[in-house]
């Protein structure tokens, strides 16, 4: 326990720090990013059909903490901690996210499955986080069509449209209110309920945030993005109402809740709680990673019991519907701003559907780069030697 405060002390000394006032910070995102993009590719080449979804999660958790290692990996770095910052999930069709099965009761992707790939890791405590969505197809030359398309193509473009309004002086609601637009343009709407976080050290879920979907009892408070800024932005998109409701699946990710403290009672609850304190303290895991399956099962009933551990449910949308998810990590810098980790193409040409972008605002956004601040001497420059010409 002596260890546990002193890195809570640490990070009450850090957290609030950014990469602007600590270049190394944006370093260690990068890095984090770098192997984010690589576990999402693999989890992408291993998603075919009749794959099985336990062992696609298993496998490219094994390789995001493989890849972890071979970073950072000098004598001064190589005791930082790293590993996984959200299990990886593959949520399919109707499932909304947080799909990450125990072996016992997986499932296997099937032709035409719309499936969500969410994964994310960390090193020293920077969180890279990225999620994609791919059709499932067995004819490689197949197209997607129907309320398939419909459906990836509006959370594709909304999530391309948010990332370009993040930006210096930009505000969340505006993103809000475009990736509402985009929906509306394909006849779709974005899911209630999803949070797009600002991230600190060992915290993906920080206080300022970009709703999805706004509506009368869900709204947030307005805020501007500003350089130091690193935000997970998460857009899910549904051909049904977008009311998520809690599935009838085993919840398997949790998060540690760093602020309760109790004496378990049963012997495996508290082997499995230390592993937890070990190696998951602050970010969320699966339990589908303990060797010990019985015991994580018995362990996690009891820690929940007692608020020691917060579970992401499988959340749904109405079955029959489809449901799309891209996420990524973005940064504002003091000039530009970059996706860090997310920014994964989808072959929009295998995409066949009626409905597109018409909005002229919209496409405006869309057909425009990721910000870069105006640099005013090399304007007037260009300027005057026009002039001159």
């Amino acid at each position: 326990m002596v260890e546990a405060r002193e890195r809570a002390s640490s990070e009450e000394e850090f957290k609030d720090e950014n990469f602007i006032e600590r270049p190394a910070i944006l370093d260690k995102y990068k890095a984090a990013a770098q192997v984010t993009n690589a576990a999402l590719q693999k989890a992408l080449s291993l998603c075919v059909v009749g794959a099985d979804i336990y062992t696609v999660c298993q496998e490219t958790d094994k390789f995001m903490e493989e890849e972890l290692r071979k970073v950072f990996n000098n004598k001064k770095s190589k005791k930082l901690e790293r590993g996984i910052a959200f299990p990886t999930c593959i949520s399919v069709n109707h499932v909304m996210g947080h799909y990450s099965p125990m072996q016992d009761e997986s499932t296997q992707l099937a032709d035409g499955d719309v499936a969500k790939i969410d994964l994310g890791c960390h090193l020293d405590g920077f969180v890279a986080q990225a999620a994609h969505t791919v059709v499932v197809l067995g004819d490689a030359s197949a197209k997607v069509t129907g309320r398939r398309a419909e459906t990836v193509l509006a959370a594709y473009h909304a999530f391309r449209a948010a990332q370009r309004l993040i930006k210096e002086q930009g505000t969340n609601t505006k993103v809000t209110q475009t990736i509402a637009r985009v929906a509306n343009e394909f006849g779709v709407n974005p899911v209630e309920g999803v949070l797009s976080h600002k991230m600190k050290k060992h915290l993906i879920d920080g206080n300022d945030v970009i709703i999805n979907k706004e509506t009368p009892e869900q709204k947030v408070e307005e805020f501007e993005f500003a350089p130091g800024d690193v935000i997970g932005l998460d857009v899910y998109v549904s051909s049904g109402e977008g009311k998520p409701k809690e599935g009838d699946y085993r919840t398997t990710v949790y998060k540690r809740e760093l602020d309760t403290q109790y004496n378990l009672k049963i012997k495996s609850s508290r082997a499995f709680f230390a592993e937890v304190s070990k190696k998951y303290p602050t970010l969320p895991f699966s339990i589908r990673s303990f060797e010990d399956s019985t015991g994580a099962k018995v362990g996690v009933k009891e820690c929940v019991s007692h608020d020691l551990l917060t579970g992401y449910p499988v959340l749904v949308e109405k079955s029959g519907e489809f449901v799309a998810q891209f996420k990524c990590t973005i940064a504002v810098l003091p000039k530009s701003t970059i996706v860090l980790a997310g920014e994964l193409p989808i072959p929009v040409e295998r995409f066949e559907t009626e409905k597109k972008v018409n909005d002229v605002e919209l496409i405006s956004i869309l057909e425009s780069d990721l910000w870069k601040k105006d640099d005013k001497k090399k304007a007037a420059k260009k300027e005057q030697e026009e002039q001159k010409q």
